[in-house]
This record gives C-alpha cells, sequence and structure tokens, in this order.
C-alpha cells in the first residue's frame, strides 16, 4: 500500500515538473541552471527583422523607387490609377525645357487668363519669358502658368496635352492619360486625367537622371524663391517654394505638391545621399484638414530606404571554357578530330565591376547558359551563351558569352589545299 502511495507521489510530481517545464518553453522563458526565481528570464526580443516595410502610411497609393535603375523597392496599389493634381506639372515643366527656345516668349490667351485658383494672375494679351513662366508654375504651382506654356509650346492645351502622352508612353507610362497640363481633373475621349504612383516616379526619374534638360529642371525647383516681371515691366511678380521636403531631409533634391478635392492631397520628390537616389510618389495621401500626411509618408518612405538599401559589387568573373566544335581544324594538331574552342566573356567586360543597390538580405544570383558544341567555322567573338544576374527571379543585368578565337572548317577544300601542301613538302 505504501509502495503504491509513494509511486503515486513520485508520478505526480513528475507530472508538476513536466507542466512547468513545458510552461518554460511556450512562455519563452530561459533556465540558466540557477534554482531561484530570478533565474527565470524572458528570452531577449529579437531586433527588428532587415528588411521590414513600412506601415501606416496615409496615403492611398505610394511607390519608392530606386532613381538609377528605376526598381519599386516598396509599393502600396502603386499600380492604381488614380487622379494627379499638380504633379502633373512635372510633366508640362520638362516637356517646356526640351522644346522652348532661349529667351522664348509666351503671349496671354483669354482661355489661359480665365484659369481658376491657384492662379499667378496673368491677364489677357500680355507676354512672359516662358523661363520665368516655369518657376511661377513650379513654386506657386499657378495653373495660368501651365496653360500659356502649353498654349505656346503646343500651339493648344490639347495638342500639348499630346506631346504628354506620347512622352509618357516612351517612358513605359502605360496607366497614365494627360488631359490638363496643370492637373486639374478633366477628361476626353481617351479618358480621365489619371496615372499611377508607379508612373509617376517613373516620370520623375525620368526628369531628374534622364532628360536632357535635367540641370534645368533641378535648378528651377530646387530655387526657393523666384523674382520676374511682364515683359512690358509693368507688374512684378515674387515666387516662393512650397514643396517643404526640401528642408526637412539632407539631400533633398526635388519634387512637387499637388491637390485637388479628388484627388486628394498628392506628392512626388527624390532624395539623394552618398550614391544614392530614391523617389517618392504619393496619390490620395488625405484630404482637408491633413496638409501634413504626405510629408510624414515621404519621410517615413525615405528613411526606409536610408536605413535598408546599399550599394555592393556583386560582380562574379566567367572563367573562361572549352566547347566542341563540329567539323573544325585543330590549330595544334591539324589530324586531330577532336576540335575545342576557347570561350569566355568578352575582353571589355572582363575585371569589370557590377553595383546594385540592395537590401541588406538580398542576394544577386546568377545563370549561365552556354552551347555544349558548335559547327565550324567559328569567327573569334561569336555569341555561344550568355551570364546572367538575377534579383528575385527577375534579370537584371546579361553578358554574352563569345569565343575567344577562330576555328577554321575542316571542309573539302581545306582538305586539298592540306595534302597539296604535303606534296610540296
Amino acid at each position: 500500500m505504501k509502495k503504491n502511495r509513494r509511486l503515486q507521489l513520485y508520478i505526480i510530481l513528475a507530472v508538476l515538473l513536466t507542466v512547468q517545464i513545458l510552461a518554460m518553453v511556450s512562455g519563452g522563458l530561459r533556465f540558466s541552471g540557477k534554482k531561484d526565481k530570478e533565474s527565470l528570464e524572458p528570452a531577449k526580443e529579437v531586433s527588428q527583422e532587415i528588411g521590414n516595410e513600412p506601415k501606416g502610411l496615409y496615403a492611398q497609393s505610394a511607390v519608392l523607387i530606386d532613381a538609377d535603375s528605376g526598381r519599386i523597392l516598396f509599393g502600396k496599389d502603386e499600380h492604381k490609377v488614380r487622379p494627379m493634381a499638380s504633379t502633373t506639372k512635372i510633366m508640362t515643366c520638362i516637356l517646356a525645357l526640351e522644346n522652348m527656345t532661349e529667351g522664348q516668349k509666351a503671349k496671354v490667351s483669354d482661355k489661359a487668363a480665365g484659369q481658376p485658383k491657384v492662379r499667378l494672375g496673368v491677364r489677357s494679351g500680355e507676354e512672359y519669358y516662358i523661363k520665368d513662366l516655369l518657376h511661377s508654375l513650379m513654386l506657386e504651382s499657378h495653373n495660368d502658368s501651365a496653360v500659356v506654356i502649353a498654349e505656346t509650346i503646343g500651339g493648344s492645351v490639347e495638342s500639348f496635352a499630346a506631346m504628354m502622352n506620347e512622352r509618357a508612353k516612351e517612358l513605359g507610362c502605360t496607366d497614365t492619360h494627360f488631359v490638363t497640363p496643370n492637373g486639374l481633373d478633366r477628361e476626353d475621349d481617351g479618358g480621365a486625367h489619371s496615372t499611377t504612383a508607379a508612373d509617376l516616379a517613373r516620370i520623375m526619374k525620368y526628369c531628374i537622371t534622364q532628360s536632357p534638360k535635367k540641370e534645368e529642371f533641378l535648378s528651377i525647383t530646387r530655387a526657393k524663391s523666384y523674382e520676374f516681371a511682364s515683359i512690358d515691366g509693368k507688374r512684378h511678380f515674387s515666387c516662393n517654394n512650397h514643396n517643404l521636403f526640401l528642408t526637412m531631409m539632407e539631400g533633398a533634391l526635388s519634387g512637387k505638391t499637388g491637390f485637388t478635392a479628388k484627388a486628394g492631397y498628392c506628392y512626388v520628390g527624390a532624395l539623394k545621399r552618398d550614391e544614392r537616389t530614391f523617389i517618392v510618389a504619393l496619390l490620395a495621401c488625405g484630404w482637408p484638414n491633413n496638409k501634413g500626411y504626405k510629408w510624414k509618408d515621404t519621410k517615413k518612405l525615405m528613411e526606409y530606404a536610408l536605413e535598408n538599401y546599399e550599394y555592393r559589387d556583386v560582380w562574379q568573373e566567367l572563367p573562361e571554357e572549352e566547347i566542341k566544335v563540329d567539323g573544325g581544324v585543330n590549330p595544334d594538331d591539324d589530324f586531330d578530330f577532336e576540335c575545342r574552342v576557347r570561350a569566355g566573356m568578352k575582353p571589355e567586360d572582363q575585371g569589370g565591376e557590377f553595383r546594385v543597390l540592395l537590401r541588406k538580405d538580398e542576394e544577386v544570383t546568377t545563370e549561365k547558359k552556354a552551347e555544349s558544341s558548335v559547327d565550324a567555322p567559328v569567327k573569334k567573338g561569336e555569341r555561344v551563351g550568355e551570364f546572367t544576374y538575377m534579383l528575385e527571379g527577375e534579370e537584371i543585368k546579361s553578358l554574352d558569352i563569345v569565343t575567344l578565337e577562330a576555328i577554321e572548317k575542316r571542309d573539302k577544300e581545306w582538305c586539298f589545299d592540306k595534302i597539296a601542301e604535303m606534296i610540296c613538302l
């Protein structure tokens, strides 16, 4: 009887000990080896994982891209078509810069003078220099200046909108349609005036990195203030830059705000820090009285980019290899029917460097595809394969694998010449 009770007691103690151990494991506790309660410490929290994406953005559509490659680093409904308000004016500005002549003048039409607020207040019949109106356009976002510019450069608002759409198409903006040069909500036979966050960022990338007038664009959009007068000198104006992002973060490059009742607050901006350049585009980022949401979202996305992305050299030197040549002449031994040719990277591609902007947890992989055999004759520099760099399953760079020497074909003519050579000897 006593043995049974003792056995029961042992079983109870074992169960209690097991329960305690399971509680320690499930509760994330760590046993230090000591018997006192203080030795049971909560396991240290794991630091925030690298690459955790920004959360809690106000914008209904947002995108962060690498301005060099155009790669999307973060997106939130970035391909959703929405109105873009005055962010439109980055396209108006860059097209004007690329198509205007030095010192070109513009005359104000009745249509331009009748544009709604926000406006410079130009009057029909007045003349201005386009360069001055571009500062009015980008610093103060004046709607009447946009129409004066569009009519002067394109001949009409409709023709200028066609120029805008053509350029958008060239840039790969498949979900963008321009109707107005100032971003006011309008529709035509092609649809509503609209874009996506991804397309808007792509347009800004063109403005600051690709356009032949990128320096002029940056100069205008970074100006703190600007003063000018009508050509007759009777009216004088002063413009101030309303892009607060320029003073928010070190390296802020450019940007454009926008707002309509339909679009909400919008913004597109760029930042360069060290060798990295990022672009953020936001659409539908709050409505009154939430004017500051766009600055909070922009800063959050830019800080995420700066903290998580860096350039790394991922270059890999491809070793030479030999590929079988069917029907070829072995340069080392004419009578050896086993012929091979050396293949590898082009001389200009050897010993190179390939720097890629990567998140700290991202890795670039490579793929090599090459022919196992080729038919003679073979020319030096002939393409026989490719060496590809891949990121997240997509190709980011491809190099040709080429033959590094020439190989003759062992045909009847070659055999005849060889026999004749042997007879002569």
